[in-house]
């Protein structure tokens, strides 16, 4: 069965999620403050979390942070806030999806479906490649462990997903809309700068020479491959 984690401080809208995640065979815990959510998230092994963004003694912007320097647990942000600031916010920092509230419920169920199956598909995808290769670049999939000339290089969850995926890969052409939608989903259409600021991150921990770059280049005109000729 699987579990998801609501890290939520509005009663009402706890007890709403937890009677129709019930519903769908998910076993659900709660917690009512930042801090005793992100204690919790940290001590036990979820399959989900449910975030709100506006939460009492840590709010979710902070807990998602700390989260992510430990854990790679797929996050579905919930707020009252739309603008686009908070939206672009919620990806920089590593949530898997947001929905602003109010939601319908059939919405946000559609999304944590989506999300549970983009993470079925790339622990399959992981699990049949164990291990990368490219000159001094060696990636353990399923460690999700990164060494450049044998140090270790601490990437994010989006940087590592995006590696694995064009590493994998070599050659082949990705759009910045369809690196979006397979790392993120299709809900973040219109938001490909942030492709963009991951590559750069991505790009400034692994290559010795950002203007020449070795192993993520860019295809002008379509968007990024991984370098076919370094392969070992």
């Amino acid at each position: 069965m699987k579990q998801i984690l609501i890290i939520e401080d509005d009663p009402e809208i706890v007890k709403l999620l937890e009677i129709h995640l019930t519903d769908l065979i998910y076993h659900t815990t709660s917690a009512m403050d930042g801090e005793k959510g992100l204690q919790m998230a940290l001590e036990n092994d979820y399959d989900l979390i449910l975030l709100d963004l506006t939460l009492p003694i840590m709010d979710g912007v902070e807990v998602c942070k700390k989260l992510r320097l430990k854990k790679n647990t797929p996050i579905i942000m919930l707020t009252a806030k739309s603008e686009e600031i908070d939206r672009v916010l919620g990806l920089e920092i590593g949530a898997d999806d947001y929905i602003t509230k109010p939601f319908s419920i059939r919405e946000l169920l559609a999304r944590i479906k989506a999300v549970m199956r983009r993470v079925d598909v790339k622990t399959d995808t992981e699990t049949n490649s164990q291990s990368l290769s490219f000159e001094n670049l060696h990636v353990d999939v399923e460690k999700r462990k990164v060494l450049l000339n044998q140090k270790r290089i601490e990437l994010s969850p989006k940087e590592f997903e995006l590696l694995v995926l064009m590493a994998s890969n070599p050659g082949r052409n990705y759009s910045r809309t369809e690196l979006l939608n397979m790392i993120w989903g299709y809900n973040f259409e219109g938001y490909e700068h942030t492709v963009n600021s991951h590559i750069n991150r991505l790009r400034a921990k692994i290559e010795s020479d950002m203007a020449n770059p070795t192993y993520i280049l860019t295809t002008w005109g379509v968007g990024y491959k991984f370098n076919e000729d370094i392969a070992v």
